[in-house]
């Protein structure tokens, strides 16, 4: 992680405007070893420099290496973890929404970077958030290169923060994934998800702690889900990376979507070609019961829930038939639930229609 420090002689006058170099240097030095995990062969160098460097010769066993990038933050559920004080699972749900975007295409994740932006430097709390998106780029694979940590007095309350990131990831250009290879007759393969994942939460805070509904404290107990509202709303994204790039290899996958935010329906659109459509019967799956709480609690109807939410699908695979049950093996060997939810069809200009009710 890079931090400019000013001149010694004016690090008094920063203070005093809020900005204190100190604990940032102590923020570098509880995070070294974090950040140390995360790391891939190809990287040169450690925390500390201006940039952070990859080694790109590795490309050269690719014949036409694409390469591609993403970029993402986690929404208004940095909310849920500041109130919580609970600040290593974050990280999970910013690595998630940004690689899991590269593995659609087919590309393996090569290296991400950070920003950490907050109202005040505590050391302890930064090491942590940064704990978490380094753990995760071990979970995708990927290697975190590097990072910037800002404090932004005046602009952020001191307890305030936000995080964003990027990666850069690489695919064979014959291998690369998307509309073009989608057929009539592709099943749709849904994978489970962990739960509201990161998307959504201005909704689901409203209506579950706000004026939009019962108004219920995060350290309530609800029994349906079997633990506090607050432990519920902060389960991490499931990274779906290394399992997606396993089912690539191993099965002929024609297009995957990373199911954010719109929901489910508009991002299976988003890599379905205009010849043909998708009908997925919700009766191939249950409702997680975070699910129907956010749409009993602020009576959100099911157009509003599906077009917001990824209502327990958290990642789409389009591939042959013949190929369905070869992929689900892959998946539950990574720990993925997976199931057939529908099939792609002749005509109907890309557009996908979820029909029945939920089991």
């Amino acid at each position: 992680m890079t931090h400019p420090v000013p001149p010694t002689d004016q690090q008094g006058a920063y203070a005093a405007a809020g900005v204190s170099i100190e604990a940032a240097d102590l923020a570098i030095e509880l995070m070294k070893g974090s950040v140390a995990k995360a790391t891939r062969p190809e990287v040169i160098g450690g925390l500390g420099g201006f940039a952070g460097l990859f080694d790109a010769s590795a490309l050269t066993r690719y014949e036409r290496p694409l390469l591609a990038t993403s970029t993402d933050g986690v929404g208004t559920k940095v909310a849920i973890a500041q109130a919580m004080d609970v600040h290593d699972t974050i990280g999970f749900d910013l690595v998630g929404m940004v690689v899991d975007d590269l593995v659609v295409c087919g590309a393996e994740p090569l290296f991400m970077t950070d920003y950490i932006a907050t109202g005040r430097v505590v050391p302890e709390r930064i090491s942590a958030i940064v704990k978490g998106i380094a753990d995760a780029c071990v979970v995708a694979g990927c290697a975190l290169i590097g990072g910037e940590t800002a404090e932004h007095p005046g602009l952020l309350e001191p307890d305030e923060y936000d995080v964003a990131g990027a990666a850069t990831g690489v695919v064979e250009a014959d291998r690369l994934l998307g509309p073009g290879r989608v057929r009539p007759g592709d099943v749709v393969l849904a994978m489970g998800s962990s739960g509201l994942h990161s998307n959504g939460y201005s909704l689901v805070r409203h209506v579950l702690l706000g004026a939009g509904g019962p108004g219920w404290s995060l350290d309530r107990d609800v029994d349906v889900l079997g633990r506090t509202l607050g432990e519920e709303l902060l389960e991490p994204t499931r990274i779906y990376t290394k399992a997606c790039l396993d089912l690539a290899a191993q099965t002929e996958v024609h297009a995957m979507s990373h199911v954010t935010g719109g929901g489910l329906a508009t991002n299976l659109e988003r890599v379905m070609p205009l010849e043909v459509s998708a009908t997925l019967d919700r009766f191939t799956w249950s409702l997680p019961p975070v699910f129907s709480l956010v749409a009993e609690a602020g009576g959100v109807s099911r157009e509003d829930l599906e077009s917001t939410l990824n209502c327990g699908v958290g990642m789409v695979a389009l591939l042959p038939a013949d190929s369905a049950d070869r992929a689900i093996a892959v998946l539950d060997g990574h720990g993925i639930p997976a199931w057939v939810a529908g099939e792609v069809a002749s005509g109907g200009e890309g557009r996908v229609t979820l029909t029945g009710d939920h089991r």
